[in-house]
């Protein structure tokens, strides 16, 4: 295996390879893997997002899965690296940590099957799903501004090839304290059929990211925090979130809430009123 990453190097985008706790570039200028300023590793055209995929996270929610996986996109602008800071915008409350796996494509790909769609990987990398559900009134259709906003797509800290998916650990750790801590084993569809599946009606180009859902017990996190997504075989990809210093504006679009279906989502199994509202409804 050997992991690929992208640094600023001297003011320019570097691609390098680690080697050991060092980064080299092609032209052999290399630097010390903690004294690195981290890039995405890849440039997407497109990010795109599984829902429910761990079987943990379904039984939490007391839901069901689909037939078949479903979607969302992410915008590239969400794109994010490792230690970079993921902004809560002012105005908003509910801002949720979702620790995944993310798949990326290395060949163009349409209409490959699921037997032959590893051939178009490139690797995987390390990615926080970050979800800001104050939106989630008006966008969970969508998910546009819930899953899209600036700075809620980290990835990294490298990209590994050659790496097997299957049975691998994936944790997530907010002040050093363990809220995720899953395995791939848990997944009900795997990496080659989410790539089969988008590139049945979508072409994906290389550097394309396909995320790859998350365990349960995502929650929500505050300015000052520091979250870690730990994956086995793939490295620690590391944030902190800072409060945005403008507001959210007000003569335009929707607000952000604090309604039955954001707290239910932002809290998870914490919320009181689980399990209660739909006997209300009834």
């Amino acid at each position: 295996m050997t992991e690929h990453r992208r640094i600023l190097l001297d003011g320019a985008a570097v691609d390098v390879v680690r080697h050991d706790d060092t980064l080299v570039a092609g032209d052999g200028r290399s630097v010390a893997i903690d004294d690195a300023i981290h890039l995405p590793p890849v440039v997407p055209s497109k990010i795109v997002a599984v829902h429910l995929n761990y079987r943990s996270r379904v039984d939490e929610f007391g839901t069901t899965l689909p037939s078949a996986p479903t979607y969302f996109h992410k915008p590239t602008s969400a794109l994010n690296a490792h230690r970079g800071a993921v902004v809560r915008p002012e105005g908003c409350k509910w801002l949720n940590y979702e620790g995944e796996i993310a798949i990326v494509i290395g060949r163009t790909a349409r209409n490959v099957s699921p037997a032959d769609a590893g051939d178009f990987i490139a690797g995987y990398t390390v990615a926080n799903d970050y979800g800001l559900h104050d939106f989630r009134d008006t966008d969970a259709g969508s998910m546009l501004r819930v899953k899209g906003s600036d700075t809620l797509c980290p990835l990294g800290p490298g990209m590994v090839d050659d790496w097997d998916f299957h049975d691998k650990r994936i944790r997530t750790l907010v002040n050093g304290e363990v809220r995720q801590d899953s395995t791939t084993a848990e997944m009900e569809w795997d990496m080659h059929y989410l790539v089969a599946d988008i590139a049945r009606t979508i072409t994906l180009y290389p550097g394309d990211v396909l995320l790859s859902g998350t365990p349960a017990t995502s929650r929500t996190v505050y300015p000052g925090d520091v979250v870690e997504v730990e994956v086995e075989g793939l490295g620690t990809l590391t944030n902190h979130i800072v409060s945005g210093p403008t507001p959210i504006r007000t003569d335009v679009g929707a607000q952000p809430t604090e309604t039955d279906e954001v707290l239910s989502t932002a809290q998870g199994g914490d919320w009181p009123k689980r399990g209660l509202v739909k006997k209300e409804k009834s």
